[in-house]
């Protein structure tokens, strides 16, 4: 297998040519700029989200191949049995379109999420913001970067804010009353509406927010939602959890994250997700 910082290139490469691709139908001048708009289980799928998914799985196999790696991207996964799966622990977990909804109402707020995890956790990681023409990547230990077309730059979250003038990043849609009632009970108010979870940890890299919290309902956010995102934001000095302190776990035998998730830069993260579980627990009460 090539190692680490091979992979990451290739990665990074198609991140970029993806995100062309995905900005050729946003803007109209691709080959068919009618998205088709269909719904799956409630949720938009377009011919971009299609296009681009054949494209980076295309992509990253003709460079990688399918000995060493397992490929799941949204618009193609279909649960595998344990024992119909190879033996490799090594996983790509692709998000070719994070942020359909924005895509479709021409936000701008949508990513591109590519990542590689080992068993399960995430090694490497590239999320891409076509819109904003920057690429975020990470590996495990080797920090957080943010690529534009001409420079490349480290990050970090940062720090020494008061808990009450902490910024919430929260999502345009996505809510429900429990989410609510946490939210309006935290001791921080700021809100900053983005969508895609992709753009919403790219706010807190970027230092423009620090608090990301997603609360799962009816339908809970994927593996694919959130495997990149995480790793560029914990390479950055942040952390993301779940409210008990427990770390994510991906590729196991469901691809939901459910229950309470919390991203934050970290400086008031125990704080957060115990206080979290205590409004929770006063919104089954009341």
């Amino acid at each position: 297998m090539k190692d680490l910082q091979e992979i990451l290139a290739i990665a990074r490469q198609v991140g970029w040519e993806a995100a062309d691709i995905l900005r050729s139908y946003y803007h109209g001048t691709g080959k068919d700029s009618n998205l088709a708009v269909q719904y799956k289980q409630d949720e938009p799928v377009t011919i971009a989200d299609v296009a681009v998914s054949q494209y980076i799985l295309e992509k990253l196999q003709a460079n990688l191949g399918d000995e060493d790696f397992i490929y799941i991207s949204e618009e193609t996964y279909q649960a595998l049995s344990k024992s119909a799966q190879p033996s490799t622990p090594w996983v790509w977990i692709i998000d070719p379109l994070d942020g359909t909804r924005g895509f479709i109402e021409k936000t701008g707020e949508y990513a591109i999420h590519i990542a590689l995890v080992k068993e399960t956790r995430p090694v490497l990681a590239v999320v891409a913001v076509p819109e904003a023409q920057k690429l975020y990547y990470a590996t495990k230990g080797g920090g957080t970067f943010r690529e534009t077309r001409d420079s490349c730059v480290r990050l970090q979250v940062s720090s020494d804010k008061p808990v009450e003038d902490l910024t919430l990043v929260v999502s345009r849609s996505h809510r429900n009353q429990r989410l609510n009632y946490l939210l309006q009970n935290l001791p921080c108010q700021n809100q900053k509406a983005v969508g895609s979870v992709g753009c919403k940890i790219a706010t807190i890299v970027e230092q423009q927010a620090e608090i990301y919290i997603s609360l799962s309902g009816k339908s809970a956010p994927k593996d694919w939602d959130i495997a990149a995102p995480e790793l560029i934001l914990t390479e950055a000095g942040g952390k993301f959890t779940h409210f008990d302190g427990t770390a994510l776990e991906y590729n196991t035998d469901d691809i939901n994250q459910w229950g309470g998730l919390l991203a934050s830069n970290s400086e008031y993260h125990h704080v957060l997700c115990t206080q979290a579980e205590r409004i929770l627990a006063q919104f089954k009460d009341s």
